[in-house]
């Protein structure tokens, strides 16, 4: 990519942020219309976390794809695809006749989306080359998913209110068709320069891993062991075939390699437990303001700025702090702040008064307003420019697959413990379980930013990326 001015460069990362902004106000907004969608389409617990995950199922099994695709033939070509498909998902999901048909959308929503936030991630990178100042434009992306969460609520309570909730996703087509325009103009187009070879046999046993793990999970507390058994034992095959073949290829879908640095593997386990903790908050929150509370989507929406203010202000200070302290600081104190919040909901059921509902928001929008950048940061973060966007494509694949899990798991532990009975009767005690799994969350963060962040960590980075600069693979006896 060619040396661009200050200017050019907080223009394309203007851009890259929009699209990070429709994607993730995606989620935002169709949380808060749950129970509107609950009650129109006559939808399950199940039928509901389908309706989030599988956009964020898609997302995680095609983000590693995208990202080496983008490398090989193009960023700015696989971006501009991503939003063409978006946009155009975001219409069909409008359009839905029925929830089957709305979570078919949603997938094609996910097939754009997972073109976008690895390849504008990998764009930053290719950039912004000075360090700082990546921590910085990082920090800012950061920000943008807490504008999302800040917005989300409020735009999608006003809109499921007045107009309906087919008219979430209308907010997507003017930002999603002006960032393509403006994508058109001034991205430049950048590429690796060494084209990484396709690996569709790596690509469907990771489709495999993540669909039947997903769905062993959602489906458990409606069906049978014998139901469910088989797509557990597919997920585990998956994975141990994953293991097998993929250092066994000279170019994998997943480098395996990249985990030889500890900040590297600590940063992929804590984006899956701080966007799992993520998944199942705004899960079960919205569940219980909208239908144990009663509040109308517009004031549930309201409910969740003690969460959402702090998540967008404490990301640009997250960006800082990297930028000049390094990671280990917000990881710790994400980590807290979120294991705080998990236990205030898990020991003295915080939900039951305004006062420590508010508290325990704010703790959770602190920590995860923290979690984010160090996390990008550190994924891509002394790996060689030529691998920026796989090595980024494994960051977002974990943000999105802790997602997935988080309203698969925190979901199923609700609909086993509600049954048959009402919410309204039942929530607060269902869903405990639930809150101890998100501290426990929290507590992965604190432990592993802790661990992960000191002089030892850093070495591994180091040795990681000269391998993976200079290694050669065996190959003699290497499969297709």
């Amino acid at each position: 990519m060619p040396e661009l001015s200050h200017g050019r460069r907080m223009l394309v990362l203007a851009i890259c942020c929009m699209s990070l902004l429709i994607v993730s106000l995606d989620n935002t907004v169709l949380n808060v219309a749950l129970p509107s969608l609950q009650r129109e389409l006559d939808a399950s617990t199940s039928g509901l976390q389908w309706t989030i995950d599988a956009y964020t199922l898609v997302l995680a099994s095609l983000l590693m794809l995208a990202g080496s695709t983008a490398d090989r033939i193009g960023r700015r070509r696989v971006f501009m695809a991503g939003l063409v498909v978006f946009t155009l998902g975001s219409l069909l999901c409008s359009l839905a006749p029925d929830l089957n048909w709305l979570v078919v959308f949603r997938m094609v929503q996910a097939v754009g989306g997972s073109m976008l936030n690895p390849v504008a991630m990998s764009i930053i990178t290719n950039t912004f080359t000075n360090p700082r100042e990546r921590a910085r434009a990082i920090g800012v992306w950061g920000a943008v998913v807490g504008l999302s969460m800040a917005a989300g609520p409020l735009v999608g309570g006003v809109l499921v209110d007045s107009v309906g909730w087919r008219s979430i996703f209308w907010v997507n087509l003017p930002v999603g068709l002006a960032a393509l325009l403006l994508t058109w103009r001034f991205v430049p187009e950048s590429r690796a320069p060494r084209a990484r070879r396709p690996d569709p046999v790596g690509q469907v046993l990771v489709i495999a891993l993540f669909g039947s793990l997903t769905y062993a999970i959602i489906e458990a507390p409606h069906g049978t062991w014998r139901s469910t058994a088989p797509f557990a034992a597919l997920a585990l095959i998956a994975l141990l075939s994953l293991l097998r073949y993929e250092p066994r290829r000279p170019e994998p879908l997943i480098d395996l390699r990249f985990f030889r640095s500890a900040p590297f593997s600590g940063a992929t386990v804590i984006a899956v437990s701080a966007f799992a903790a993520l998944g199942g908050f705004l899960f079960l929150s919205t569940l219980y303001l909208q239908n144990v509370r009663g509040l109308s989507a517009l004031e549930a929406g309201l409910w969740m700025l003690p969460m959402a203010v702090p998540t967008f202000l404490c990301a640009p200070l997250s960006g800082r702090l990297v930028g000049s302290r390094g990671p280990r600081l917000p990881l710790l104190f994400a980590g807290g702040a979120m294991t705080v919040s998990g236990l205030l909901f898990a020991l003295f059921e915080a939900e039951t008064s305004n006062a420590t509902l508010v508290v325990g928001y704010v703790l959770f929008g602190v920590g995860f307003g923290l979690v984010n950048a160090p996390i990008t940061n550190t994924a891509v973060s002394g790996m060689p420019t030529d691998q920026a966007g796989v090595a980024s494509a494994v960051a977002s694949t974990s943000r999105q697959l802790g997602q997935t899990l988080g309203v698969a798991v925190l979901g199923a532990v609700l609909a086993a413990g509600v049954g048959a009975s009402s919410y309204a009767d039942t929530f607060v005690t269902a869903s405990r379980p639930g809150w101890w799994i998100l501290a426990a969350c929290g507590a992965v963060v604190l432990v592993l930013g802790a661990l992960t962040t000191g002089p030892w960590a850093r070495g591994t980075v180091e040795r990681a990326a000269a391998r993976l600069a200079t290694e050669e693979r065996p190959r003699a006896g290497v499969g297709g």
